[in-house]
């Protein structure tokens, strides 16, 4: 699906130069101009922009995509962001959900090869830490211009078995033009469409003396998008035909029929932030590509992450508990969030997740994993279109695939 992408560069300035004057930018909650004003603020983000398409991107919190707009700083924003969080500075035991649409996490979650648990600690959420490079670890700037930016770091992870991985990240954010983005979807994307692409190129490169190996673990590549609900927000994955099942969802507990269901080659679930639920695709039944449709707005996102290369050993397992087949995980995910047992909640927000196989690394070598995102609206038979090349299936029909969400019971 993903192919080689050529990049525009135009011209492009920051937020508070972008107005009539240089005045500092007003804009109501919600716009992209607001969640830029904030970011630029309390994070130290910058934008990348290119007419009406831009990015907001913070180096501290590892070069992640914030949120995005197809219509300007008036427009509205893409990504979840965590303001009170943000604004607050306050140190989190477990993560620091700071929000973004695009974000660089590793795998595995979980097993015997899990990042996020000490040595030989329980597989228990008191014991689940995320680790400080893909949490508060700042990455280095080490390229910018006006529609792409470059960002690397080196650190040092252990996992559950002990195994030690120095490693070095990099990454690269690029804005997509139209016709960069199509070949990365891999169908044309119509003219008469408001659009935002970029693609993100991401490695890992082994920076130690001992090699990588499949018997002491192996790391894989995860890029994980936060993006805003709404209370008719439709996740849609095509899938390939294939032996066994098309979607996995042993992750948070059974899933009602009304939010999640197979239709012929594609999977249906539901991404309204009211029900916390997760599925995943198997490597066999991807076509790396997922995307949602939001009616109320007229949305489309869709991701689109490059095939997996010649001599990778599966996808990691993240369930977390000791496993038979640690490398037997999900390429593709999407995650709703909802309400905890206690009653708290995260978001709400939903997501779209793709992940990189896990590959054996001699020093030196190195391993990538590519994703473009691309959010489009505008004119329902021009997104017909797109939709029907994508998943065979028009909007009225992603839109028609779940029953009517159940009312939620309400607390005692």
């Amino acid at each position: 699906m993903m192919k080689t992408l050529f990049f525009l560069s135009s011209g492009c300035l920051p937020l508070a130069a972008a107005q009539s004057g240089g005045g500092a930018p007003s804009f109501p909650d919600g716009t992209f101009g607001a969640d830029a004003t904030f970011l630029e603020k309390h994070a130290g983000g910058f934008v990348l922009r290119s007419g009406d398409a831009a990015v907001a991107i913070v180096p501290r919190y590892q070069g992640r995509v914030m949120t995005a707009t197809f219509a300007g700083d008036s427009g509205r924003s893409t990504g979840w962001i965590n303001y009170d969080l943000i604004r607050s500075g306050r140190k989190e035991k477990h993560i620091h959900a700071f929000g973004g649409e695009e974000r660089l996490w590793f795998g595995p979650e979980g097993g015997q090869y899990s990042i996020y648990f000490a040595p030989k600690s329980e597989f228990t959420f008191d014991k689940w830490f995320v680790p400080a490079p893909i949490d508060t670890d700042v990455f280095t700037v080490e390229k910018r211009d006006a529609s792409s930016a470059t960002f690397a770091h080196d650190f040092t992870l252990r996992n559950w078995s002990g195994f030690e991985f120095q490693v070095r990240a990099e990454r690269e954010i690029q804005l997509l033009d139209r016709a960069a983005a199509s070949r990365a979807i891999g169908t044309p994307i119509p003219a008469d469409l408001k659009m935002v692409a970029y693609q993100t190129r991401n490695a890992l490169i082994n920076r130690g003396k001992t090699p990588w190996k499949k018997e002491s673990g192996l790391l894989s590549i995860w890029l994980l998008g936060m993006l805003k609900h709404s209370p008719t927000t439709t996740v849609f994955i095509p899938v390939k035909q294939g032996e066994g099942p098309s979607v996995n969802t042993d992750y948070f507990g059974d899933i009602p029929p009304n939010r999640l269901q197979v239709q012929g080659d594609v999977v249906y679930f539901r991404g309204d932030g009211k029900f916390r639920s997760k599925i995943g695709i198997p490597p066999t039944r991807s076509k790396n590509i997922a995307g949602s449709f939001d009616p109320a707005a007229s949305r489309i996102t869709l991701i689109a992450c490059s095939p997996p290369a010649p001599g990778h050993s599966g996808y990691v397992n993240s369930a977390w508990k000791l496993q038979e087949k640690p490398f037997s995980g999900d390429a593709l995910n999407s995650y709703n969030d909802g309400p905890l047992d206690d009653g708290g909640q995260l978001g709400p927000f939903y997501e779209i997740e793709s992940s990189s196989p896990a590959y054996e690394l001699a020093p030196g070598a190195r391993m990538e994993h590519i994703q473009a995102t691309v959010h489009l609206s505008g004119d329902i038979a021009s997104l017909d279109a797109l939709t029907k090349a994508i998943a065979g299936a028009d909007t009225a029909a992603i839109a028609a695939a779940l029953p009517p969400a159940l009312p939620l019971p309400k607390a005692n």
